[in-house]
């Protein structure tokens, strides 16, 4: 049955004041599916972060992969190509045993001999070669430690100290790696051999120069004067000291 009383102004709105039913049942769900909402962005940046690990490890792990399979290829027969080398040194050490004299006054038979030993020797370095193992004899080059094995010392002049002056026995490079040094012997007693500085460098040291003497500060007037007649005094001083000798260019002098 309808309540039809009649009802004044201030009752009114004391009913809208009040709180409705179901109100508080709504707030809760909202904020239930405000927490799952965060709870599953949590989630989501968590298992984000997780695939992006794993991606990066099995990138890793498949560089790490290829790296090995090339070092298997290019050094898997280090072990058997340092036996080989012996069998290369023993072969020119047998070539070496005759000089060319010799070889022209040897017999057909023996010619024929030394010949296919060469052939042998060539064929098998070529072999080596195609299977990434080198010779080198650094005859003249400077000592490096990590590709040469210093065997003794040479006193010869004509060439720069630590210079490779002989070698007792060429080395071999598998791929970038050395397979054996080679056994060398050192100059010693030369003169030191500067390092050549490269045509870029050159160039910049000498702009460096100009721009520091361009910076450099003005000397007084005092000063200059008598730089200048020391560096005249300086020639007379040498010749008294040093008595009598060759005329050089004469210098014009302050007076």
């Amino acid at each position: 049955m309808t309540d039809s009383t009649p009802r004044r102004p201030d009752d009114i709105t004391s009913m809208t004041s009040e709180t409705l039913p179901g109100a508080d049942s709504t707030a809760t769900e909202a904020e239930r599916v405000a927490a799952l909402v965060e709870t599953l962005a949590r989630e989501s940046a968590e298992n984000k972060d997780k695939l992006l690990r794993a991606l990066a490890e099995m990138e890793n792990l498949r560089r790490r992969a290829e790296r090995q399979v090339a070092d298997a290829r290019d050094y898997g027969i280090t072990a058997f190509a340092r036996d080989v080398v012996a069998v290369a040194d023993n072969m020119s050490r047998a070539l070496a045993a005759l000089d060319h004299e010799l070889r022209e006054k040897a017999e057909p038979g023996v010619k024929a001999l030394l010949d296919g030993v060469e052939l042998t020797e060539r064929e098998l370095l070529k072999v080596l070669d195609k299977n990434g193992v080198k010779k080198f004899e650094p005859t003249g080059e400077k000592f490096d430690p990590n590709l040469h094995q210093a065997m003794y010392e040479v006193s010869d002049p004509s060439l720069p100290n630590g210079t490779v002056a002989q070698v007792v026995q060429a080395g071999y490079m598998i791929g970038e790696r050395v397979l054996r040094p080679a056994l060398v012997a050192v100059a010693k007693g030369g003169p030191k051999a500067p390092p050549a500085d490269p045509p870029a460098e050159a160039a910049a040291k000498a702009q460096g120069s100009t721009q520091a003497s361009a910076e450099a500060p003005a000397e007084a007037p005092g000063e200059t004067s008598a730089n200048d007649n020391a560096s005249a005094r300086t020639p007379e001083a040498s010749q008294e000291s040093d008595g009598p000798g060759p005329a050089g260019p004469s210098r014009p002098q302050s007076a």
